[in-house]
């Protein structure tokens, strides 16, 4: 018997609780593979790569977040972390901005929005 695509999310999600982020991408890769438009399973996933450094692919799943769900406020800070793991402050800066207009008065968000000039 084949797993549910449920159940592979809801093992990848446990995987990433426990601490298991490249674990956690196994199975959250296959659900992907079968719901490719299912944003929980994109932000899964992003947050997996990322815990595991593997910043291009995080990036790669929180875009697609955002094409699904472009006002996602945590998808925008996401790619933000991921864009600045990357050396790429500028672009992360401004997704910080928008993940803080986003949700006003989140303080993480405004923290995170770096002073460039």
């Amino acid at each position: 018997m084949s797993d549910s695509t449920y159940s592979l999310f809801q093992r990848g999600r446990r995987h990433l609780r426990s601490g298991m982020a490249a674990q956690a991408t196994v199975a959250l890769e296959k659900a992907k593979r079968r719901e490719p438009e299912k944003a929980s399973i994109r932000e899964a996933l992003g947050i997996a790569y990322f815990r595991i450094r593997r910043w291009s692919e995080a990036e790669a799943e929180f875009r697609k977040l955002l094409e699904l769900s472009p006002d996602d406020d945590y998808a925008h800070y996401a790619l933000g972390r991921c864009l600045e793991s990357q050396g790429r402050q500028a672009e992360a800066n401004g997704h910080y901005k928008l993940a803080s207009s986003l949700r006003p008065g989140f303080e993480q968000y405004r923290a995170r929005i770096l002073d460039l000039e």
